[in-house]
């Protein structure tokens, strides 16, 4: 395996564990969290106006578990850019479309969080757990195929 699959291989079954933590820490704030109504991007007039404000204010002022799950929500997000790059660089169509569904999910699970924040709608949660979904399936094709990449042949 050559280094470049190697650290593909690598990153994906992290952003795997790092997915998994965040859906533990998501069910924790589902269950022990209420979320106010009224906080800064609460009902916003403009969706994506409201999601910076809301997820601001969810990682500075939030309650702890919340604090936890948007910004790791936040770092996930750059995980998966790297991935997404990682999976460009390997030239594979298919790891590149692994990549691309994985940091749709991911990015799709942060959006709908942010939505989630707006306006206390349960049908975001839902497809919150869609995009985590999606990204798991994604990356566990990224891991397996990154796997199967055999080394490049040297000329002797």
């Amino acid at each position: 395996m050559d280094l470049r699959a190697r650290a593909l291989a690598s990153a994906s079954l992290f952003a795997l564990l790092a997915l998994v933590m965040q859906f533990l820490l998501g069910m924790a704030v589902n269950l022990f969290v209420t979320i106010p109504t009224s906080h800064p991007g609460a009902k916003p007039p403009e969706y994506f106006g409201g999601v910076v404000a809301s997820v601001t204010w969810a990682v500075l002022q939030g309650p702890l578990l919340l604090q936890l799950h948007a910004g790791f929500g936040l770092v996930l997000v750059v995980g998966s850019v790297y991935l997404l790059i990682q999976g460009i660089l390997m030239r594979r169509g298919s790891l590149v479309t692994a990549t691309v569904f994985g940091f749709i999910g991911t990015l799709g699970a942060g959006f709908n969080g942010g939505s989630f924040l707006n306006y206390n709608e349960n049908f975001s949660s839902m497809l919150m757990a869609a995009g985590f979904a999606v990204a798991v399936v994604a990356y566990l094709f990224a891991l397996y195929l990154s796997l199967q990449v055999s080394p490049a042949r040297q000329v002797v």
